[in-house]
């Protein structure tokens, strides 16, 4: 005999990244939902990176305007993406934590040391919808030399998703859904080695599946990026026999919500957090006497003052960075926290690695190339346009543009010294290159130990009231001879 089938409606974002007008058109997408699906059939999920630093509400508010839309927009449970358990201290992802009042779910994360308390995080929930049971599980990726660093825990996903499943399952759970925040490779691993999922819900890799597919009894489902999809799933359950598990249909897919009109609520939210987040980052840092410039493609004095902070704080002998970490350059007068916002986004942090002279000169031949200097990307915490260039203090070069590419250092030396190819040098970088991001070669990095919880732009803060260190900034490091290939003058 079969039992009735009960029916739960699964909204569910991922990915939107302070992208906050998307977020107030989901606000009211939810909304509408509410009206005619009663909350005891409506299950609303968040899968992380639903908070991005690069936004200066965000910034300013660390972290506020998102709190407060999660809250408007009213989800049932939410697990943690990189973008909140990275790029917040220890301290601040408490308070976020504990202030958001929705559960935040995460099987694998928990505080690093035994005696420290998070009270807002739990491995697993269950909720109970439509007449049946349903276990949460959220996972995150396990960034474990960033997150120790922290004060945090990122155990094995895997592990932790089959014991919490199987918990879940002796307690009754007719349906398992899995918050995922591992990526679309590791949820199709996921599903085809933990038996008992019934539906997995990515992030993190920002892919988008507009049907649900499916490994084995494993559904599977993903909204893509930046608040520009929804996905709306209908949860069909049954069981033929007591004894039996349920059988679970999952129908729907994801829209898109870019028509969408917005929220009126959550526009009053983002509208009064911006005024907050001005009144907050107007204090002044500095105040220049001369503009400090900037160029994507050759070395200036704003990118080479990031290369000596990056050395400085890393203790290493040569300072390396990539020039697009900036937007534009510092004007001549009061330079405030929003103005190095809106220049310098990313949420970067600096790393030391050991390189050897020869993957050092690689990777500076690689950045006299336009295929280099103006790769465009996004991800990995960087929220610039293009690459750009390398710079660097430490080390001071000449090199031809007239010259084949690859060919083009004619002399190098590290602190005076002549570079030795073969040896291996004390390097300050930005973390973004160990996961070989544009120069692969600098992922072969050795010995990598990650500098937290500043960001590169904290630091530069820091830089900006040093008269010596920005003085310095101003002499060339990289003397350029001859013309490339572009045209442009060296």
């Amino acid at each position: 005999m079969i039992s009735s089938i009960s029916q739960v409606t699964l909204l569910h974002t991922n990915d939107i990244h302070s992208d906050l007008e998307a977020a107030a058109r989901i606000a009211r997408y939810v909304k509408q939902i509410r009206n005619h699906v009663p909350r005891s059939q409506l299950l609303v999920l968040d899968c992380g990176d639903f908070l991005d630093r690069c936004r200066m509400e965000t910034e300013g508010t660390l972290g506020g305007v998102n709190r407060r839309l999660l809250q408007e927009i009213g989800y049932d449970a939410l697990t943690i993406g990189n973008n909140e358990g990275l790029t917040l201290s220890h301290a601040q992802l408490n308070e976020y934590g504990e202030r958001l009042g929705i559960p935040v779910v995460c099987a694998n994360f928990r505080p690093l040391k035994p005696d420290d308390r998070a009270g807002w995080l739990v491995p697993s929930l269950q909720v109970h919808k439509a007449g049946l049971n349903i276990g949460l599980i959220g996972l995150t990726a396990p960034f474990n030399d960033y997150y120790e660093l922290l004060g945090w825990h990122a155990s094995d996903p895997f592990e932790a998703a089959a014991a919490e499943t199987a918990r879940l399952r002796s307690q009754g759970a007719d349906i398992i859904i899995v918050m995922s925040h591992l990526g679309l490779r590791q949820d199709e691993r996921l599903a085809a080695s933990v038996d008992g999922i019934d539906l997995i819900l990515g992030a993190h890799t920002h892919h988008l599946l507009e049907k649900p597919m499916r490994i084995g009894r494993t559904a599977m489902s993903a909204a893509g990026k930046f608040g520009r999809h929804i996905g709306h799933l209908t949860l069909s359950a049954q069981r033929r026999d007591p004894s039996d598990r349920q059988t679970v249909s999952i129908q729907g897919g994801c829209l898109p919500t870019e028509q969408w009109e917005p929220d009126d609520a959550a526009l009053a939210i983002i509208a009064e957090e911006y005024r907050e987040a001005k009144r907050r980052m107007s204090r002044v840092v500095t105040v220049l006497d001369e503009p400090l410039g900037w160029s994507a493609e050759e070395e200036s004095p704003l990118s080479v003052l990031l290369a000596s902070v990056v050395r400085r704080r890393s203790g290493a002998e040569i300072g390396l960075v990539n020039a697009g970490q900036f937007l534009d350059g510092l004007p001549a007068g009061e330079i405030t926290l929003e103005t190095i916002h809106a220049l310098c986004p990313s949420p970067i942090n600096c790393c030391r690695m050991l390189l050897t002279g020869k993957e050092i000169m690689r990777a500076m031949e690689e950045s006299l190339l336009p295929d280099f200097y103006g790769f465009s990307f996004q991800g990995f915490g960087f929220r610039g346009k293009l690459m750009g260039t390398l710079c660097f203090d430490g080390l001071e070069a000449e090199v031809d543009l007239n010259r084949q590419p690859y060919h083009r250092i004619v002399s190098i030396t590290v602190n005076g010294e002549p570079m030795d190819p073969d040896r291996e040098y004390l390097v300050g970088t930005l973390d973004m290159f160990t996961f070989g991001v544009g120069h692969t070669g600098l992922k072969e990095g050795r010995d990598i130990r990650y500098l937290l919880p500043e960001l590169i732009r904290e630091l530069l803060c820091d830089a900006l009231s040093d008269r010596q260190m920005i003085e310095q900034a101003y002499r060339r490091r990289i003397r350029r001879i001859g013309r490339d290939d572009t045209g442009s003058a060296p």
